[in-house]
């Protein structure tokens, strides 16, 4: 089949597919299909679009989860990846939603230059440190999830169970209940079956606080390795560097200012303005790890460090409430931790 001399693509990303669209530069639909999520499912995708011309961009809905892998194959082979935003609910409920929808809705993004940003690779260190958090983050969640079934099991406890346990810190409760002596016991003796059910949630406590504490040393590590500049900004431990440079990806030139840094970390001012009336808002968008970090090394900067009270004091005397502070705060730490990246990441380009 003969098409234009270049085209655009679109996909809308599924777990097990991928549906994609074409379009000409003059907005014309020339076709969709629907291919697996494999290698030899991207390969005969990537055929399929070359089979209507030169691809100029390819419009990808979901780089960050379902389309990662076609993202990092399409770039792999030169082909210019552009990240999509999910369709307007407003649109998509006037118009209905379908797959060949979706992808076509994609394709018209890139074309309109609307999907001005570029996905993550996802194919070096970062990744790696990703992965890493991700799993220490998911261990904490269970960590936190077994030790609220363990106190929900003490609400219902014996009342001499419960006297025994009452009062006792998170730790030392978790360590007594993991010590707990258990066997086989008349099936009407709720004190000993108790105790096993109070027993088996300790002990999972004990495993996930376990891995949690070897996970965080890994992203010591690795985070070291890989961003030693930014891991030496101070209030900036593993996990905060972690979720700063995952925020940014394997391929920096994302970001090609600190106020991009700033805007993906939602800590850029908003203007507010109207009529004789000049002022900024919070920016409630951006990366929210990545705002959480920054916020979590400037609260410790606030107990820690002379220089931040210091300002505190003095635009506290200016009449800043501490939320405007912080923000002011946040926003300064954002080209403290700039410098530090591109020095980083100058170090892992070139490796």
């Amino acid at each position: 089949m003969t098409g234009p001399k270049r085209v655009i693509g679109g996909v809308d990303t599924h777990s097990s597919t991928h549906h994609a669209a074409l379009i000409g530069l003059n907005g014309r639909e020339l076709g969709d299909k629907e291919f697996q999520a494999t290698q030899a499912g991207y390969e005969a995708l990537r055929s399929w679009l070359s089979g209507f011309g030169t691809i100029q961009s390819v419009g990808i809905e979901g780089t960050g989860s379902y389309g990662a892998g076609l993202a990092r194959d399409l770039s792999s082979h030169g082909i210019n990846v552009q990240e999509v935003p999910c369709p307007d609910r407003r649109s998509r409920r006037q118009a209905g939603k379908s797959d060949p929808q979706d992808a076509r809705a994609a394709a018209h993004t890139a074309l309109a230059g609307k999907a001005s940003t570029a996905p993550k690779y996802g194919d070096g260190p970062v990744e790696a440190i990703r992965a890493v958090r991700v799993a220490r983050l998911r261990a904490i969640k269970a960590k936190t999830t077994a030790m609220n079934s363990l106190r929900a099991l003490m609400v219902t406890a014996p009342e001499s169970l419960r006297a025994q346990l009452r009062g006792l810190p998170g730790a030392k409760l978790v360590h007594t209940c993991a010590g707990f002596r258990t066997g086989d016991s008349a099936p009407d003796d709720v004190l000993a079956w108790t105790k096993t059910a109070l027993k088996s949630a300790a002990r999972r406590i004990e495993s996930l606080e376990a891995e949690a504490k070897a996970l965080h040393a890994t992203l010591a590590r690795l985070t070291a390795v890989a961003a030693p500049e930014t891991s030496a900004v101070f209030a900036l431990g593993p996990d905060t560097v972690a979720a700063l440079i995952t925020a940014i990806g394997d391929n920096p030139d994302r970001l090609r200012s600190e106020s991009a840094l700033a805007r993906l970390a939602g800590v850029a001012p908003i203007p507010a303005s109207s009529g004789k009336t000049n002022r900024f808002r919070l920016h409630r968008g951006g990366n929210r790890a990545a705002n959480s970090a920054l916020h979590i090394a400037v609260i410790v900067r606030l107990r820690y460090d002379p220089k931040t009270r210091d300002y505190t004091a003095k635009r506290t005397g200016e009449g800043l409430s501490k939320p405007e502070i912080i923000r002011c705060l946040k926003r300064y730490l954002v080209r403290e931790v700039f410098k530090a990246l591109k020095k980083d990441y100058r170090a892992i380009l070139s490796t």
